[in-house]
């Protein structure tokens, strides 16, 4: 067994699209949760220059993408 710690959470940057289309969403980071179980470390591998950023479960989106 690895000692690596897993992210538990995924960052997305979120676009609006226009009414009645679905949001444009890209994976930009991980958070990862501190050993004490007191907060999280945020890893971005880049930031939005418009839209925001969106923490969710990685397998809330999984179902978003099928669509």
């Amino acid at each position: 067994m690895t000692d690596t710690i897993q992210p538990s959470l995924h960052a997305y940057a979120v676009e609006d699209a226009p009414r009645g289309q679905k949001a444009y969403w890209t994976r930009i980071g991980r958070m990862f949760p501190h050993k004490d179980g007191k907060g999280f470390d945020l890893a971005l591998n880049a930031l939005p220059i418009n839209g925001r950023i969106v923490i969710r479960q990685d397998e809330a989106r999984t179902d978003a993408l099928a669509e």
